[in-house]
């Protein structure tokens, strides 16, 4: 009887752990309540800390872990890490992943950051068949990725500094320190001159001030003649230029009125007056002969012909 009680127990305790195990592996499958979603982010940097199972966070909130990590085949200088998250995690375009270091201890998590409110979530398959979350520099991994530039920098900065400060250039500037002190003795000698000047520059900026009060009030001097006595003159010209436009225009309308009279003149009169001009020419000449014949023979010289000289036949010489 207690052998038999003994097998019932034995057997109730393996069939136990086979409900055990099944369970587990039933949840070990993806059988459990719980959905993810997995998304690719490409690394051109050491992702050193990061590992399989390492967490996944959303703005310090764990949201996943990743699942892969891995350099691509043809692509070694990025590292490929797939990880998941909760289906209610908001990767929405804009969304950014970056290695942030976990304390001192060396280990490292994705940080997932920068959605948008009201963006478009990322859905759109990559080339390993899950969403691509850009990945940007930050952090401890930034800081390590730009340690050979910033190391570049530091030496080039300190041999500027090891030039600078050879015995060359610190003989210059002893030389330069002791100018400087020179000139500082030497101001401090002239002090009194430079006050005599600033006096001087003083008495000449209110000289300038009164000179300019005086230009200011010749300047309005000029305005108020010029508004006084100019602009009447310019008035009165302009009035006069008007009157002379008139005249002008009365003139040229009494020219071109009087220009068939000028030319019926030159084509007609003038003609007529030159014929009169020389029958009156002739008329003086005959009354000068007539007036030469009546002094010299009297009437019977005007009247009659000219007496014949007597001929006496016979007496010659």
């Amino acid at each position: 009887m207690e052998t038999r009680s003994n097998h019932v127990l034995v057997g109730t305790v393996v069939l136990a752990l086979l409900i055990g195990l099944l369970l587990f592996s039933v949840w070990l499958v993806g059988f459990n309540t719980e959905r993810r979603r997995c998304f690719d982010v490409y690394f051109s940097q050491g992702v050193g800390g990061l590992n399989r199972g390492s967490n996944v966070s959303y703005n310090g909130v764990p949201v996943g872990q990743i699942t892969q990590i891995s350099l691509l085949p043809k692509r070694p200088e990025f590292v490929w890490v797939r990880i998941e998250v909760d289906e209610q995690t908001p990767v929405l375009q804009g969304t950014t992943a970056q290695i942030r270091g976990v304390g001192f201890t060396g280990v490292s998590e994705i940080q997932l950051e920068g959605a948008a409110s009201g963006a478009q979530p990322l859905s759109r398959p990559g080339p390993q068949g899950c969403p691509v979350i850009p990945a940007s520099a930050g952090g401890l991994g930034a800081l390590l990725n730009s340690a050979p530039e910033l190391l570049d920098r530091i030496q080039r900065l300190t041999e500027r500094l090891t030039e600078l400060l050879s015995d060359r250039n610190q003989n210059a500037i002893s030389d330069i320190l002791e100018n400087v002190q020179r000139t500082s003795e030497v101001l401090a000698q002239r002090a009194p001159e430079i006050a005599d000047t600033m006096g001087d520059v003083r008495i000449a900026a209110r000289n300038a001030g009164i000179a300019a009060e005086k230009a200011g009030r010749l300047i309005d001097s000029s305005n108020q003649l010029v508004n006084e006595d100019v602009r009447p003159a310019a008035a009165d010209l302009r009035r006069t230029m008007a009157s002379v436009e008139r005249t002008t225009a009365n003139l040229d309308a009494l020219l071109a009125d009087a220009r068939p009279g000028v030319q019926n003149l030159t084509k007609t009169t003038l003609p007529e007056a030159n014929r009169l001009v020389r029958d009156l020419r002739e008329l003086t000449a005959n009354l000068e002969g007539f007036s030469q014949r009546l002094d010299q023979g009297g009437v019977s010289g005007v009247l009659g012909s000219p007496k014949l000289p007597d001929h006496k036949p016979g007496k010659t010489r």
